[in-house]
Formats: structure tokens, C-alpha cells, sequence
């Protein structure tokens, strides 16, 4: 497979959208069922274990896979190689992080036998699972192959909806449920591993990458930052709402936070074609690429943003019951997070894949202390709406951050984020001013002025227009194929 034709960014995005608005929608039934399931206060400490969980989990990466991105796009490397270096060093970060990790959980969560005792045995199979589904995707996205990445994902979540059901069929204690779900993780990423020996050879006895040091601790830190940001809320909120109020924010939060996979599916399919550019000085195809996946990835991130705006009480009643309606208002304020969220993505990116990934670590840095400071802040004075303000605050900061530092930025400006955030936001305070009470009706005019915004850029209409067309050549190629051929 290491020789195999690579996939297009079309067909790599079209893969990666199917696999993963399916295993996102098994997860969101798993949350659906959990919230159902368990009692608010159990939510709030599962919710807080999770968290902790996602970051133990990125500390077995610590960047990593990032750089076997980058490394692996260089030219005449060895792929064997630089895979059996990363199973290496992956494997070893994870018993670290189990080490460390569990004694800052001891430390920071003291008299907490039921809080620990859930944190072990959701962690330890949930956290060696992101580290095997980890390689399994870093592999194929390596080799531009995100058919299989979905493949991971979709058996991950789909392991995870059955054993979660089949555990509450049967009325198991929350705390094998959580068991459960920890070992649906594991099995993917089994799995995953499986399939990545089968098309490229593991040699754990190999010599080691030394390109994996590059830069290792400036990319460690930057993605520690960033899986720390969206758990920064559960983490921080235990201590000043109580567990009762954090299973409310989590409710709210879960759900743009499962639906940013999406705008991760068009920026995955970019990521190595853009430092495939930038290692071979095309800098002008690394700044194309770059504005045609801000602009794709903006319009993906406000599309998910207006139903969940305008609609928040009916999201909330209709996956969670009336009985966590205390998270609509929240939820209408984080929906806005969706769009910062996807434009941050495309900016950090645009950063990393031009070797300035200690710009993007910097800005993350400042995110995350200003993130602490906000949460505390905000939802002291104001609880769990607060908190949701203190959300949408902290990635504005990072919107800003990330521009500011991004070469070209003027160009970028012009051409995406003013015209397109501009409008959307006029849009959104329009709207909601006039149709605030018609929710059905303002987000169908939203929609319609959202298709508008497509159709009046000018590289939208050509880029449209193109492959409407050799859509049309293909199919008459199709029709008039002699036969035999």
C-alpha cells in the first residue's frame, strides 16, 4: 500500500465525511443514552474522569503523529521505518502517562474513592485505545488513505453503542458501564493497529527516526494545548459550580464538541497535501490551499451553527428531555463556538504546515491561562451560562492570536474571514432580532443567505462551474466508451 496511488482531497474529505458524521452520530447516541442513564452528579464525575481521560490520552502522542505527517512527507523516506519509530515512542508515552497521570489524578482529587475508582477503569483501557486508533489513522492519513480512518472510527463508536446499550439493557452499575466504554475504545484501536500491520511492516528491532526529535517539544506542547482547551471547562468548573452544574455545562458542551469532527474532516484531508507544498517551496500552492480550505471549513463551521442557535431548547428536548432543559441557553451560546472553532483550525494549520508551529503553541498557550482565569471568573458571577461565555471568549482569543501571527494575513483577511465573518455576523444579530421567536423561520432565511454567500464568491462560482463540468465530460466519457475498453 506504501506505493498505491494516493486518494484525491475530494474523495479523502468525501471519506472522511461519511465515516465520520456516522461514528458521530453513534457517539451522540451514546452521550443521548448515558445522559439518560445516569444521574446528573454521575454524569458531572463521568464528564470530569472523561476529560482527564482525553488528556492522559494525547500525552501518549505528545505531538507525534504531527510529525510523521511532516516527516513522512518528505522525499524518499522510509515509511517502515518511520511507522515501527512511532509505535516506539507511542508505546512508551503511554506507560508514562499512565504513571504520571495517575498520580496527579491521587494528588489533585484527594478523599475521592469513587471518583478515582471510576478513573481507573474508564482511563486505562480508554486511554490505551486512542493510543492504538492513534496509529492506525496517523498511518492512513500519512498515505492519503482516509477510507480506513473512517473505518476505525466507525467501529470504535459502533462498539461503543452496542456495549453501552447492552450494559443498560441489562442494568449494569454505572461503573462497569464505564468499563464498557473504555474497552470500546480498546477494541478499535486494536483493530486499527491490525490493519496498519497488514500494509506496512512493524520492526519494533529497526533503527530509530531521529526526525521524530525535530521540533518535538514545541509540537508536544502546542497539541497538549489544544486537547486541553475544549476539557479546560469540566476540569476547571468542579471546583467552583459543583459536579450537578458541570453535568449541565457538559450536556451543552458535548454537542458542538462532537459536531467540530467535522470541520476536522475537511482540514485532515488538506493537512498533507499543504506540507507536501510547503517542504517542496511552493509557498503560492501552500497560500491557495490554504484560503480554499478557510473558506470551505467557515462555511462548514457557521452551517452547524445556525440550527443550534435558533434552536436550542427544541436539540435539548428532543436528544435529552426536558430534564437537562437547564442546558439550552448554554448551548445557544456555545453553538457559536462551531464557527470559531473551524476558522481557528484552518489558521493553526495554515501555521504548523509552514514550520511555525511555535506560533500556534504560543497563541494555544495564551488560550489556555486565559481559559482558567475565564472559567473561574465568568461562572462564579454567572454559573453555567457564564462558563458557556467564557467558552466562546476563549476562542476569539485564539481567532485573533492565530491571524495575527499567520504570514499573509492581510491576503487571508480580505479574501475570507472579513466577508465571510463579517456578513455572517450582521446576519446572525439580524436575524435573531427580528425572527428570535419564529426559530424554524430564522434559520431557513439564515440558510438561504448562507447559500448566497457561496454563490457570490467569485472562486466559489468558478470552482463550482468546474466540477460541474467535468462531471458532465466524465459522464458523456462514460456513455460513449466503446466497448472493451
Amino acid at each position: 500500500m506504501e506505493k498505491s496511488k494516493k486518494n484525491s482531497i475530494v474523495k479523502n474529505i468525501l471519506h472522511l465525511f461519511y465515516s465520520t458524521a456516522l461514528s458521530n452520530g453513534l457517539n451522540a447516541i451514546a452521550l443521548i443514552v448515558l445522559a439518560h442513564y445516569l444521574e446528573q452528579h454521575t454524569y458531572g464525575m463521568f464528564s470530569v474522569v472523561l476529560a482527564f481521560a482525553m488528556i492522559m490520552g494525547y500525552f501518549s502522542d505528545a505531538g507525534l503523529s504531527v510529525i510523521v505527517l511532516r516527516e513522512g512527507s518528505k522525499k524518499q523516506v522510509d515509511i517502515s521505518n518511520l511507522i515501527s519509530s512511532y509505535v516506539k515512542m507511542r508505546m512508551g508515552l503511554l506507560f508514562a502517562s499512565f504513571l504520571c497521570g495517575f498520580i496527579i489524578f491521587h494528588i489533585i482529587h484527594p478523599g475521592q474513592p469513587e471518583l478515582i475508582q471510576t478513573a481507573y477503569i474508564l482511563m486505562i483501557p480508554m486511554v490505551s485505545g486512542i493510543a492504538l486508533q492513534s496509529i492506525g489513522t496517523t498511518y492512513f492519513q500519512l498515505i492519503e488513505k482516509m477510507q480506513y480512518n473512517g473505518l476505525i472510527r466507525i467501529i470504535s463508536s459502533s462498539c461503543l453503542v452496542v456495549t453501552l446499550l447492552l450494559g443498560m439493557f441489562l442494568h449494569f452499575d454505572p461503573l462497569i458501564i464505564c468499563t464498557l466504554y473504555g474497552l470500546s475504545y480498546l477494541t478499535a484501536g486494536i483493530i486499527g493497529v491490525y490493519l496498519v500491520s497488514k500494509n506496512v511492516k512493524i520492526r519494533l528491532k529497526s533503527r530509530f527516526h531521529k526526525g521524530l526529535l525535530h521540533n518535538l517539544g514545541s509540537f508536544t506542547l502546542g497539541g497538549l494545548l489544544f486537547v486541553l482547551l475544549p476539557q479546560l471547562g469540566p476540569l476547571v468548573l468542579e471546583n467552583t459550580i459543583g459536579l450537578k452544574e458541570v453535568g449541565v455545562f457538559a450536556v451543552a458542551y458535548r454537542i458542538p464538541q462532537a459536531l467540530q469532527q467535522i470541520p476536522f474532516i475537511v482540514a485532515g484531508a488538506y493537512y498533507p497535501v499543504m506540507f507536501r507544498a510547503f517542504n517542496n517551496n511552493r509557498l503560492d500552492d501552500h497560500l491557495r490551499h490554504n484560503i480554499a480550505l478557510l473558506k470551505i471549513i467557515s462555511l462548514v463551521g457557521m452551517a452547524m451553527t445556525i440550527p443550534l442557535y435558533y434552536m436550542s431548547d427544541f436539540v435539548i428536548h428532543l436528544l435529552f428531555s426536558d430534564k437537562w432543559i437547564q442546558a439550552a441557553l448554554p448551548l445557544k451560546i456555545l453553538s457559536l463556538l462551531l464557527t470559531l472553532q473551524a476558522i481557528n483550525i484552518a489558521l493553526a494549520d495554515g501555521l504548523t504546515t509552514r514550520a511555525l508551529q511555535t506560533y500556534r503553541t504560543i497563541v494555544q498557550l495564551i488560550s489556555v491561562i486565559s481559559g482558567v482565569f475565564l472559567y473561574i471568573l465568568f461562572s462564579k458571577f454567572y454559573g453555567v451560562v457564564g462558563a458557556a461565555f467564557a467558552g466562546v471568549v476563549i476562542e476569539a482569543i485564539a481567532f485573533f492570536g492565530f491571524w495575527i501571527c499567520i504570514p499573509n494575513r492581510w491576503i487571508i483577511a480580505k479574501r475570507v474571514i472579513v466577508p465571510y465573518v463579517s456578513l455572517f455576523i450582521v446576519c446572525l444579530c439580524s436575524i435573531d432580532y427580528f425572527l428570535g421567536a419564529f426559530p424554524l423561520l430564522a434559520m431557513a432565511v439564515h440558510f438561504v443567505l448562507l447559500s448566497l454567500l457561496v454563490l457570490v464568491d467569485k472562486e466559489n462560482r468558478e470552482k463550482i462551474h468546474k466540477y460541474v463540468k467535468t462531471l458532465g465530460i466524465n459522464q458523456r466519457w462514460k456513455t460513449k466508451k466503446p466497448e472493451g475498453v
